[in-house]
């Protein structure tokens, strides 16, 4: 039988790269006695990380699912990736859980991530709390990283502990409700013992009395009534604050910040307390309206279950991660995926803990799991009891910046490529595929040279593929500047029936530089009107090889005004010949330039990095258009070539030590400075030589 949604806690990990979650997920099944050691990321035996590409780069890429259960509480734990180029996966983790634990390193404080994921939880209005890890660390500060927790997302951001130590002395942690302490033992091996709970020592009992204080003001917010006796000097009963605490935790007025070292299992004890205690449940946090459909967290009604990650595996097919919103979920049962209206039977249900499965019969509401082998199920699906329209409201992913122009080592191996790489874009979204029509490449694109690196190892050692990547063909074009005319003559015979066609053309640049238009002036039937498309198409041929580079020339207006016709030897062959050979003609006195893609580019950066980001882009010949503050960090808008950005991912990471990132969208076309183009047209012509 599947517990009450009330008995349940879904809490997603979530911080920077480098704070510690991974850690701190495998301390928190260590401490449940879900698993019997507690791994390390450093020699790769975690039991969220348990993908090669995770272990070898000792980061995790995808989120990890583990169930357990602690005081009676099942507690769904989703690790998320904290590098911004895999944030698909953490943006999918908050949408399915009530509540977050950001962890913070307590050396490094607020990072760029956090600020980031922070602001996506708001979005969603779940409940956040704060760990504040690696305590032990050389240069750690809690109280520093307080501060700037409290300038980063405001003043309800609060200590509920302190920790009893620094650095490398580091021993427990001081709890501001109890208004006790807690000592660890310092044992080389990590042990499930638990704080052992002492008075508060003297030499930290003023610095606890003035953060209980603190915390009481923050508590008495949560109600008018409590806040009135709080100003009044009336004393505030234990159970009091500890009812205000949860309550202003659950409705997002209150942050509590905790505090710990997780590879030594300190504090995690009184952190797996806070997450049964302060965070809500399914029933807590309430009902989903989607509009169409009001989804309550009880047995009752038809089944509704969201699908939220999508893992591509080459032998037990795709796995699907839900979460259970309304009804109960049993193995061996049909239900209908509401986007493609198909029956879907479902197997063996999974409860995860990392890489390991165990099978269950049911899923109550408000729970989540796995299932394998859907035949047409993947994540952003909904599976329900009847074919209902429902939608869950769209994710702001990021868009994909680092591209490049991907070909096979093996031939023959094109169609494997394709089917892998569409499996992998359903297990990370944020991927990008498709094929360049003007160069012709097949182009895959990512958030970072990282990102695209794992993509093609995950090929490798995933589905067998080996591919080649280079950065892609910039799509440049090639326009005109003035009118000029053009004679295409086409004539051959050599025996039997002939061919001909003559025509005479006039061409203009177009005012908006883009496009083609043709038009018909011919006069008293010199061509028959039957063979003036066929004209149109052979200058339509000639105009996809420029004269300048051999690139395709927009922005032309062609006038058709004169030609001959033979009454037997003329056909559209012929006519099609002569156009493209009256368009070379021309081009070859319209004055014709090079064109390059100018991008719109909008950068996130640190506000004591502006400068050298806008310096940057002068030397690439960028234009920047404006700047505002966002969200403590400094937005950049600016119009850069395309070609200047190839590979412009690491070189902005260098600049703001990682803490940057970016998007692009195609602006418009412009004419390439002439002595960069003559450069760009020696290299079309090594290409074509």
């Amino acid at each position: 039988m599947h517990l009450g949604a009330d008995k349940l806690r879904n809490v997603a990990l979530v911080g920077h790269r480098g704070s510690g979650k991974t850690s701190l997920n495998e301390a928190l099944l260590f401490q449940a006695g879900a698993i019997a050691r507690l791994g390390t990321v450093t020699d790769g035996t975690t039991s969220s990380d348990t993908d090669p590409d995770e272990q070898a780069r000792q980061m995790s890429i995808s989120a990890g699912l583990s169930s357990f259960t602690w005081q009676d509480r099942k507690i769904n734990l989703l690790d998320t990736p904290g590098d911004p180029s895999f944030v698909a996966d953490a943006l999918g983790a908050l949408r399915v859980c009530e509540s977050a634990i950001f962890v913070v390193n307590a050396v490094m404080g607020v990072e760029v991530s956090t600020t980031r994921l922070w602001e996506r939880a708001a979005e969603l209005d779940i409940a956040r709390m704060v760990h504040v890890n690696m305590l032990d660390r050389e240069r750690a500060d809690f109280f520093r990283t307080l501060e700037g927790l409290k300038a980063a997302f405001g003043p309800h951001v609060v200590a509920t502990e302190i920790p009893l130590g620094a650095e490398h002395a580091v021993r427990g942690v001081v709890d501001l409700v109890d208004m006790c302490a807690y000592e660890y033992p310092d044992a080389a091996q990590p042990s499930r013992d638990g704080g052992r709970e002492i008075p508060i020592p003297d030499d930290v009992a003023a610095v606890a009395q003035e953060y209980r204080e603190k915390l009481m003001d923050e508590v008495a917010e949560v109600s008018e009534a409590l806040m009135e006796r709080y100003l009044e000097g009336d004393e505030i009963s234990h159970e009091e604050i500890v009812t205000a605490l949860k309550d202003g935790t659950n409705h997002g007025a209150i942050f509590p910040v905790v505090c710990g070292v997780a590879t030594r299992n300190l504090g995690t004890d009184r952190l797996l307390d806070a997450i049964v205690e302060d965070l809500p449940s399914p029933v807590k946090h309430g009902p989903m309206d989607l509009g169409e459909v009001v989804l309550n967290p009880s047995d009752d009604g038809p089944l509704y279950a969201y699908v939220f990650k999508t893992k591509a595996d080459p032998f037990a097919g795709r796995i699907n991660f839900f979460r259970v919103y309304q009804g109960v979920m049993t193995h061996e049962t049909q239900v209908l995926n509401t986007r493609s209206h198909a029956k879907e039977r479902l197997g063996q249900l999974l409860v995860a803990r990392g890489k390991e499965t165990e099978h269950v019969d049911e899923f109550g509401p408000g729970d989540i799991g796995a299932v394998a082998k859907l035949k047409d199920t993947r994540a952003g699906d909904w599976l329900a009891e009847r074919d209902e329209p429902v939608a869950m409201p769209a994710i702001a992913l990021p868009s994909p910046v680092m591209a490049f122009a991907i070909t096979c080592k093996a031939k023959g191996d094109e169609d494997k490529l394709f089917t892998s790489l569409r499996r992998l874009q359903e297990e990370d979204p944020t991927i990008d595929l498709h094929r360049d029509q003007q160069t012709g490449e097949e182009i895959v694109a990512g958030l970072s040279q990282v990102h695209v690196e794992v993509l093609v190892d995950r090929l490798r050692s995933r589905f067998g593929v080996e591919v080649d990547l280079k950065p892609p063909r910039v799509p440049y074009q090639e326009t005109i500047r003035r009118p000029a005319k053009g004679h295409g003559r086409h004539k051959k015979q050599s025996g039997g029936r002939g061919q001909f066609g003559d025509c005479h053309i006039e061409i203009e640049p177009l005012a908006d530089g883009t496009g083609f238009e043709f038009v018909d002036a011919i006069k008293g039937g010199v061509i028959p009107h039957g063979f003036i498309p066929a004209v149109e198409k052979g200058c339509r041929e000639a105009l996809e090889h420029g004269a300048v580079a051999g690139f395709p020339v927009k922005g032309v207006r062609v006038r058709l005004h004169d030609g001959s016709y033979h009454t037997v030897d003329s056909s559209e062959m012929a006519f099609r010949t002569a156009g493209s050979l009256a368009m070379r003609e021309a081009l070859g006195q319209a004055d014709a330039v090079l064109l390059e893609p100018v991008m719109l580019v909008t950068l996130t950066v640190p506000e004591d990095c502006v400068g050298d980001v806008i310096g940057d882009l002068n030397s690439r010949r960028g234009r920047p258009l404006g700047m505002e503050p966002v969200g403590g960090l400094t937005e950049v808008k600016a119009e850069v070539p395309m070609a200047e950005m190839l590979t412009y991912a690491p070189d902005l990471r260098g600049l703001t030590g990682g803490r940057g990132d970016y998007t692009m969208e195609f602006a418009r076309y412009e004419e390439v400075p002439a002595h960069l183009a003559q450069k760009v047209v020696a290299e079309a012509e090594a290409v074509h030589a």
